[in-house]
């Protein structure tokens, strides 16, 4: 009984903790030889802290350089403050996302992972390719950075690479694509020490065809801004001033610090995708996280989704593993678990483009979003629901009884 995975992210390392920690044999196989890179998913949602505490990891994960995210404040001219979020309200002690840096997440799970002798991860090590045995996937072909090339056999090879899978294309798989209106572009300001006492919150700036969301964290300020898809061209050709000058609108409270930009390289892109595979598997194959379904920033749930899917697939594989190699229904199960939760978040979603970004980012308004507003003040209980949906998602998963340990 063996298992290979390709991509050393959330989706990947937790899957891969969770089943040598059943004794299955798993490698991991991760193309860069560190997790060292900006703007990837930070928010750990409480259905992932909860998850922390079940493998015995609670305390260590809370020593980690975290902060926790506030909730999404918008002022109405003529009415104040509204909330659209209400992750305090939720039941203590997981009433809270966590803003952790991806690598120290990782780095995180790598240890844990390593103590247990059936785990196996080779950095600088890249899939390119699928071996099949007849009709079945029988493992992966990899490249190394210096260029080594090899294959590599498993009962089952579990794609966790991400939106843009090469073992997704291998198995000649295509995700349905949705609408996105828009496309982010990440970057980061410093935050003076005076701030450093002021609430964590989520800033929101609007304008007149974008939008901009800032995070506190330890010593900066992470900024997204939104503008509509395919706008990177138009922006870098304008040049860093003019950037500077719109993010200076759209947040004044910054203004004294945009020329800390030093240039566009400091702005980085996100292509903003929201899709799904129809089958997630085939013999000897399964795709969890981004490479069976990607997802947009609204929310920030694409990691603990991916993780809702590694802790599926440990529960319902570890034990057909065992016994040797999975069926395609055992495979199968998998999906048919994770299928709904993945419908209604990408719901969710493409719900929160509708009623926040798009309204914005046409021009049709320059303030708060109107409708999410009302919702907010007028419907009983939405900020609140709203806020449990995307800390837990639909379908919670708790790890199983094999992955627990004693913290």
């Amino acid at each position: 009984m063996s298992v290979v995975i390709s991509g050393g992210g959330p989706a990947g390392m937790m899957l891969g903790l969770m089943l040598a920690r059943a004794g299955v044999e798993v490698t991991v196989l991760e193309k860069h030889g560190d997790f060292l890179r900006d703007f990837r998913g930070d928010t750990v949602h409480a259905s992932t802290v909860r998850l922390m505490d079940e493998l015995g990891l609670g305390r260590k994960f809370a020593a980690l350089p975290q902060s926790r995210l506030g909730d999404l404040v918008v002022r109405v001219p003529g009415t104040g403050p509204v909330a659209l979020s209400a992750y305090g309200r939720l039941r203590p002690p997981y009433n809270y996302i966590a803003m952790i840096p991806q690598w120290d997440l990782l780095n995180f799970l790598v240890t844990e992972a390593r103590r247990e002798p059936a785990f196996t991860l080779r950095m600088n090590t890249e899939a390119t390719g699928l071996l099949r045995d007849g009709g079945r996937v029988a493992g992966v072909r990899y490249r190394t950075r210096d260029g080594a090339e090899g294959e590599l056999r498993a009962d089952l090879t579990v794609a966790a690479d991400g939106r843009h899978s090469t073992l997704r294309r291998a198995a000649e798989l295509t995700p349905e694509e949705f609408p996105v209106p828009f496309d982010v572009w990440w970057f980061r300001l410093p935050r003076h020490p005076h701030e450093q006492a002021l609430p964590p919150s989520l800033v929101p700036g609007f304008g007149h065809g974008d939008l901009a969301l800032s995070f506190a964290r330890s010593d900066y300020f992470q900024v997204a801004y939104f503008r509509a898809k395919g706008a990177d061209p138009q922006l870098r050709a304008e040049g860093v001033e003019r950037f500077r000058e719109r993010i200076a609108d759209l947040l004044p409270q910054y203004a004294d610090r945009v020329d800390q930009l030093a240039g566009l390289d400091d702005v980085h892109l996100l292509d903003v995708r929201l899709n799904r595979l129809h089958r997630w598997y085939a013999d000897g194959l399964l795709l969890i996280g981004d490479a069976a379904h990607a997802m947009s920033p609204a929310g920030g749930v694409g990691i603990n989704l991916a993780v809702q899917d590694a802790v599926a697939a440990a529960a319902l594989l570890a034990e057909p593993l065992r016994r040797g190699r999975p069926t395609v229904a055992a495979l199968a199960r998998v999906q048919h678990r994770r299928w709904r939760p993945t419908v209604v978040m990408q719901g969710v979603q493409q719900a929160l483009h509708h009623l926040m970004f798009e309204p914005v980012l046409t021009g049709r308004q320059s303030g708060p979003p109107t409708r999410l507003v009302r919702l907010a003040r007028y419907v009983p209980g939405f900020p609140l629901l709203l806020s449990r949906l995307i800390a837990f998602g639909p379908l919670p998963e708790h790890a199983p009884a094999f992955a627990r340990r004693a913290d």
